[in-house]
């Protein structure tokens, strides 16, 4: 008997592809083309299980579209510009490029041992000058056609690391590198014009039938659009009005203070004339831009004891005050409160003590047992409370006092209803606005893609000549590595990289030194795999061919923001001549895989020096006598299960250490077996020894297989080759699917039952090459080993999937209970087509059905074709 060898086989096979060039992916119009791709991770130089998870699923699919005839590609590359490399470079004295591509070297390592049927010949990183010269070339085309500008705009601003940080990077309201307070700053920034393409982006999410529901939704939320009210307030000092904007004009009524942000004209013109303006202005923008840090802070306000009229009512005078919770970039940068049934305006008049009144209650009828304002003499035993009333908009309300004469309706119907009337007086206008605001591309850092622009006393701001990129970023002066140790953008403090010639006019200029956001790299890096080397950012006819995207997978945590601005890329891609029309939506379908998890291992007796809680790595804790403890010292360990995992939690389990120990195919098997693949799974040691075990039981059944005579016959054929047929109906289905959990399971009856089976050599080889064939996207190696053994003909990889055979698939015989007075005895398996007559005559003659009669006739024998057979005695 041969032994099954995991370390033997995957190296063996995966020598045999390389040299087969299996998984090189070239262009050929003969075939239906296949492309799928995993989101591309970034190099931190460690390879985790989630990564293991996620690429075997693309490889699942790759590998079945390669058996059923399409031509695939499946191409690899790193997301590799961004500040955890300059930060690495501060920390160590080093370079980001050196320890960038330092971890890419290790992480293709740590790759190629999965075995993953990745075009590797395609590979790129997006801080590669071949990758982000393009990237420039992109830029200026997409300049040249309106899709970016430079204008100035508040951003988070990061006081220590001296850079502007994206939403995403300030945590709490500090930057998530340096722990500093983020500030708003004004700054000229770059922009693409996203929000031009709201509407589109929108619409377009119907079509994305093979997106997560919960994806599209996300992404609409996203963009936010609302229909609302825009109009003016009139100011008593008969300077200019103030305008606003607002979505919900049915509770113009309730309004108690008109509010403007701190970087209104009005209160700019404030700030320049009144010290305690400027003052308040000087605190507002020290918090920061996000959502979460405008909801969660403190609500901060000054009277500006300017007043304006109600457009309803011009002896009713509204307070203007600067709020720090409004945005200039959204609306007009002026709102009306109505704290009554908005919580943020509720939270800031019950600081400042304004006026709460309400504009609509209950269409029950029960008044304000919230308990508000003036409506507190309607319900004397009501108490004020701080949460307003905001009914969903499908909710009927009761108006108290609506100028547009409504009683009761939902909030849908008020809104509609409020525009219209404010239309027909002429004192308003309904206006469709959008959330999503356009995409501000400038990073004050040195590891990332250039921006190629020139600035010029003489003639502004000069895009860079195309024959001059790539723009590169300088690695070396001197011999001396560039200097990180100082905060700010180190391309600042290099004139011999800052300063150069005016494209246009020639005289002495200076270069734009803030880089790209990261998320521009990964916009596009899509098409660029359909020709990774071309001169152009796209070879058309390549893109042409490969796109779009059949599968793209990736982890939910990108949900929005990199799904959105690839959605726009393509469409700017589309207006500049670099991707077809068809490609605008460049996914055609979406899935999002759930986490690897692993239990957290907590000293349960002790602390660090710092008094912090001590974490333990897997191989350090084991059982014993019922309880976790540590292995060398004994103490106890409180289990926190199915955690995320994190290496600040030492919960990581080492992708490389799973496979030395049981092989790639045992950790790929794992990770698709256990849960669905949307869901997360538990990484336990138990587990991957159950998966090592059985993908040894399916060695040694072939091996077992191998041996037999091969003229052997058997009593069982034909079952076992129905039940093959119907394995592989299961399998394709649940691959197809994305079920892979549920394709394994299918795959573990089958191998029970091929176990068991009595058929003759030929039905059980059959029956074990059809077994490797299912297995092989999931397990390559030990199916390619296993085809081999068996006599298989190439590679099983270049076989084509199995078919099942309709005619098998249909039972010819059924199972039917035999209930004798209503409870069931026994049962009787017949033909499929047998006659009722000829079932009675069986029933009659089973055994059990004889010693119950004991000589009598049935008083009944009813039988339900295909179902039961009822005997009544």
């Amino acid at each position: 008997m041969t032994r099954y060898s995991p370390a033997e086989i995957e190296a063996k096979w995966q020598a045999a592809w390389e040299k087969a060039d299996t998984f090189k992916a070239v262009r050929d119009e003969s075939k239906p083309k296949y492309y799928v791709l995993e989101m591309f991770p970034y190099p931190s130089g460690k390879l985790h299980m989630g990564h293991v998870r996620n690429y075997t699923m693309g490889d699942v699919i790759a590998r079945y579209k390669m058996s059923t005839g399409h031509n695939v590609l499946h191409p690899m590359g790193f997301d590799a510009f961004g500040m955890p490399a300059e930060n690495a470079a501060m920390a160590s004295g080093g370079h980001p490029k050196d320890w960038t591509y330092g971890n890419i070297d290790t992480m293709v390592e740590q790759m190629k041992p999965l075995g993953l049927s990745l075009d590797w010949s395609r590979m790129f990183a997006t801080c590669d000058v071949e990758y982000y010269g393009q990237q420039q070339a992109l830029f200026l085309d997409m300049l040249d056609k309106g899709l970016v500008y430079r204008k100035n705009a508040v951003v988070n601003w990061d006081p220590v690391d001296m850079t502007v940080l994206a939403n995403e990077q300030v945590e709490n309201g500090r930057g998530w590198r340096s722990g500093a307070l983020v500030e708003r700053r004004e700054l000229t920034q770059w922009f693409f014009k996203i929000s031009d393409m709201s509407e589109e982006l929108l619409s377009a999410l119907d079509g994305l039938d093979n997106w997560p529901a919960k994806v599209r939704l996300m992404q609409e939320n996203w963009i936010g659009k609302s229909r609302g009210l825009q109009f003016s307030f009139e100011r008593t000092d008969r300077a200019a009005p103030i305008e606003v904007y607002t979505t919900r004009p049915d509770t113009l009524m309730g309004a108690s203070f008109v509010g403007i942000s701190p970087d209104h004209p009005i209160a700019r013109e404030l700030e320049a004339q009144n010290a305690e303006v400027a003052a308040f202005v000087a605190e507002c923008r020290k918090g920061g831009t996000t959502e979460e840090a405008i909801e969660t802070g403190e609500k901060l306000g000054f009277d500006t004891g300017l007043k304006v009229k109600h457009p309803l009512d011009p002896n009713w005078e509204l307070p203007v005050w600067i709020a720090n919770f409004i945005l200039m970039d959204y609306g007009t940068g002026a709102i009306f409160a109505c704290p009554a049934h908005d919580q943020r305006d509720l939270d800031f008049c019950r600081k400042y003590d304004l006026p709460v009144k309400a504009a609509f209650e209950e269409a029950s009828g029960e008044t304000y047992v919230w308990g508000i304002s003036d409506t507190l003499a309607k319900n004397p035993n009501a108490e004020q409370s701080d949460i307003a009333f905001v009914p969903p908009k499908n909710e009927k309300v009761r108006f108290i006092n609506h100028f547009a004469g409504l009683t009761e309706a939902t909030g849908e119907e008020a809104i509609n209803a409020s525009v219209d009337f404010a239309e027909k007086a002429g004192w308003g206008e309904g206006v469709t606005k959008y959330r999503l605001r356009d995409w501000g591309l400038s990073r004050q850092r040195y590891w990332g893609c250039p921006i190629p622009v020139v600035h010029c006393n003489s003639c502004g701001v000069v895009p860079e000549k195309k024959e001059n990129l790539p723009v590169e970023l300088p690695y070396d002066e001197e011999g001396k590595a560039i200097d990180f140790s100082v905060p700010g953008n180190p391309l600042d403090r290099h004139p011999t990289w800052r300063d150069c010639a005016c494209p246009s006019c020639g005289k002495p200029a200076q270069r734009e030194t803030d880089t790209m956001d990261t998320f521009v790299d990964s916009s596009w890096y899509f098409a660029r795999f359909t020709a990774p080397r071309a001169s152009t950012p796209t070879d058309l006819t390549e893109a042409d061919y490969w796109m779009n995207v059949d599968q793209y997978i990736g982890g939910i945590e990108h949900a929005i923001l990199h799904l959105l601005y690839s959605r726009f890329f393509a469409r700017a891609m589309n207006i500049t001549g670099h991707l077809p029309e068809k490609s605008i939506e460049p996914f055609n379908a979406l899935f999002t895989q759930g986490m690897v998890t692993h239990a957290i291992y907590k000293n349960a007796e002790r602390t660090d020096d710092n008094g912090r809680a001590i974490y333990h790595y897997p191989n350090e804790v084991e059982e014993r006598d019922g309880q976790t403890v540590v292995k060398e010292t004994g103490e106890k360990i409180t289990v926190i299960p199915s955690a995320k995992m994190s290496k600040s939690k030492n919960n990581v389990v080492d992708p490389l250490a799973i496979i030395s120990a049981y092989g790639a195919d045992t950790a790929r098997w794992f990770v698709l077996s256990d849960s669905p693949p949307e869901r997360d799974v538990e990484w336990t040691a138990s587990g991957a020894e159950a998966a090592h075990k059985h993908l040894n039981r399916v060695w040694n059944l072939c091996d077992k297989i191998g041996a037999m005579d091969p003229g052997a016959k058997g009593q069982e054929d034909e079952a076992l080759l129905r039940e093959m047929h119907k394995t592989i109906r299961d399998v394709t289905l649940g691959v197809e699917s994305f079920g892979f959990n549920a394709a394994i399971a299918k795959l573990y009856g089958f191998t029970a039952t091929l176990a068991k089976s009595k058929a003759g050599a030929a039905a059980q080889k059959q029956a074990i090459m059809t077994l490797a064939q299912l297995m092989s996207p999931m397990t390559p190696h030990l199916a390619e080993d296993i085809w081999a053994h068996q006599g298989g003909e190439g590679l099983i990889v270049d076989a084509p999937w199995p078919v099942a055979d309709e005619a098998m698939l249909v039972e010819a015989n059924v199972t039917l209970p035999i209930q004798i007075n209503g409870k069931r005895r026994a049962e009787i398996s017949v033909p499929k087509d047998m006659s009722k007559e000829e079932v009675e005559k069986l029933v009659l003659a089973h055994e059990a059905v004889q010693r119950a009669l004991d000589g009598a006739q049935p008083k009944k024998l009813i039988v339900v074709p295909g179902r039961i057979v009822n005997v009544v005695i």
